[in-house]
Parts: structure tokens; sequence; C-alpha cells
């Protein structure tokens, strides 16, 4: 009777293991596998594109992040080493060539007006010339303007401008730099490199340094390493300009068979499938499947239109690009397909590897039978 029980119970619990151990439900995995990533397209009654990737999906989505100053930017002229500015301080000499002047006490026949600022509008107060407008003119220009103005009341004067000091313009840098502060216009400063350099230079790698230049309600962004390849990205700096010094915050995120599992940032202006299954710790060599490696993307209707071929799409996209590294051309198409940030990347693992977790849980689990086993005999 003890014997039959056993083996009653033996039996029962094998088939137990067997049908728990052959759910996939309960295996532990990384993520869904191709299977079931498949069932979800939208061929299927999902509501994901899924494209293998080629040449023209490469071409199409080879979208890279358009950074750059406007024209207002590039076309600004350098600000003259004499321009006046407002917050400069002039000082004025006017001979007048009578005895008895407008400006002029007894027996003389100049006056000096100094320390005479240009106020925040740009303007100076000269007696009996008026109201004159100094900042963006030379002193060579306001001297020609207060002489227009006074020989219509005094014969023949003669005016002499100067320029002795000034702190009117200014501009601000913040973020990743040796200095940051408010630092002035100078001869050796109009320019933006220049001004960074006098700031103490880049406190990142410039690879990844983003600049933004807030003028007034204009604002632009380029990529630090783009200012050097093209000179005309080395704009001129006006008054009140703020500097924005910052690393891209883009990043992408990596799940399954892959060496890491996170969220990654980019080390480059651009990054390639391949190097993002690199700077991921690359494929993970007991699991992954080579021809499982998607990415997952919401893409503008623009794009996916392109990828799809078709122009009746509507919004962002939910698009999963295959890559598939053991085609013959795979790593090409790998190498070519660019990432976006915000991408997904996610390995499946490979077939075999399910079935390795299936026996060693019926392998453990056979183990438990034989226990469970022993223990009915012992009743």
């Amino acid at each position: 009777m003890k014997s039959n029980a056993t083996r009653w119970a033996r039996s029962v619990a094998i088939v137990a293991a067997v049908s728990l151990a052959s759910s996939c439900s309960v295996l532990p995995r990384t993520g869904p596998n191709k299977r079931e990533i498949y069932a979800g397209s939208v061929q299927q009654e999902g509501d994901a594109f899924i494209v293998a990737v080629n040449d023209r999906v490469t071409r199409a989505t080879a979208v890279i992040p358009a950074l750059g100053f406007s024209d207002a930017f590039r076309n600004a002229a350098q600000l003259g080493s004499d321009t006046i500015r407002p917050g400069d301080v002039l000082s004025l000499t006017i001979w007048e060539n009578v005895d008895d002047g407008l400006l002029a006490g007894e027996a003389q026949n100049s006056t000096v007006l100094e320390a005479v600022q240009v106020d925040g509008a740009g303007f100076i107060f000269v007696p009996y010339a008026g109201r004159i407008r100094a900042a963006g003119n030379t002193p060579e220009a306001i001297r020609r303007i207060i002489t227009d103005k006074l020989e219509e009341q005094t014969p023949d004067p003669q005016v002499e401008v100067r320029r002795e000091a000034g702190d009117g313009a200014t501009v601000t840098l913040v973020g990743a730099l040796g200095g940051q502060g408010v630092y002035p216009i100078e001869r050796p400063t109009r320019t933006l490199s220049a001004m960074i350099a006098n700031a103490g230079g880049l406190a990142i790698e410039p690879e990844l340094a983003q600049i933004t230049v807030i003028r007034g309600d204009m604002r632009s962004t380029i990529w630090f390493q783009d200012m050097f390849d093209d000179a005309r990205y080395d704009i001129a700096l006006r008054n009140g300009d703020r500097i924005l010094i910052e690393e891209d915050t883009r990043a992408f995120t990596a799940l399954g068979a892959t060496g890491s599992q996170a969220r990654i940032d980019f080390e480059s202006q651009t990054l390639s499938g391949i190097e993002a299954i690199a700077q991921a710790g690359g494929l993970t060599a007991t699991a992954a499947d080579p021809t499982g490696v998607f990415v997952f993307r919401n893409e503008a209707a623009e794009i996916a239109g392109q990828v799809l071929g078709r122009d009746d799409l509507i919004g962002a996209q939910r698009m999963v690009y295959v890559l598939d590294l053991t085609q013959p051309n795979g790593m090409f198409m790998a190498r070519d397909f660019m990432i976006r940030d915000g991408d997904l990347l996610y390995v499946t693992e490979a077939p075999f590897t399910q079935w390795n977790k299936t026996i060693s849980a019926l392998t453990g689990t056979l183990g438990s039978v034989g226990t469970v086993s022993n223990a009915a005999s012992g009743f």
C-alpha cells in the first residue's frame, strides 16, 4: 500500500514539475522574446510598426539634431574698439572762436566737460547742443554731431571727444566653464570663442559641449566643436548677451541581453546602432540573439511616412526597428543606423537560453520531486 502511494506521489510531482518548468511564464527572462514583440505589430492588430533596417531606412531615419546660430547671430558685425556703449564715460573739450562764448567763461575760449556718462538709453547731454545719441557711434561721429549743433549758435566751434572708461558692454557666462561671471567686451574678446577662452575655457569634454547664446528675445544653440570647424559660428558678441555652456543631455536606454541594463548618455554628437551596443557592454555572449536587436522609438509622422512609404499617418508613430547582425551586411546596417535621444535598445535572448532555463528548472524541480517522494514513502 505504501509503495503505491509513493509511486502515485512521485508521478503527480513529476507531472507538475514538467508542466511548471515548461511554462514560459514562470521562467526568469530579461523581457519579451521575438515572437511576442512581433505579435504587437500593426500587421497582427498591434499598435507598433516593425521594420527591418535596410539602406533606405537608415537614410530616412538619419536625423541629427539641428544646432546652429541663426542668420541674425551670424551676420552681426564685430563691435569696433572705439564704439561707444551705454555706461561709457566720455570727456569733451569745446573751443569757441570768440572771447565770450556760449560755454567758456571770460577770457577763456575752451570748455572741458569731464565724466560725461552715456545713460542706459545711449544718450549724453551737452549744453546748447542738447541730447546727443552716443551709443553705437564712434567718438569722431559724436564730435561731428556736436559740432553741427553748436555751429548754429557760435562761430566755427571745435570739439574733441575722448572715451575715458566704460563698463556698459558686458556678457554673462554661466555653466561648465573655468570661471563663470560677467565679462566686459574688449578688443581681444569681441568674439564668442575668445570670450570663452577668457573665462577659463570649458570644464567638460569639447565633443559633448553645447553653447547657447541668448540675445534679447533670440536664442540659438550650437555644438562647441562646430564653432571651430566653421568660422561663421564664431559670432560677434553684443552687450547683454547671456552665454550658457552645458553638456549634451541626450541618452538612450539599453535592456535585455546586453552587458548592462541602464540609461546611457551619448558620448558623441552622433551615435550609431553598433556604437550604442558597444556602449551598453556588447551582446551577452551566453544569452543574446544577434538576430533580435530591436530599437523602440516614437517616430515623427513625416519620417515614419518615408520609412513605411505612406502619406496618411497623423502624429507620432510607434516604430520598432530590427537589426539582424547575422546578415552579410548586418554590421554595416547597425553602423549606419542612427540612435536618437530617448531610444530604447533591446536585445532578445536566444531560444536556447530559455531551453537551458527550462532544463535547469526541471532538473532542480526533479530534485525536489525526489524529496517529496521520499517524504511520501515515510508515511
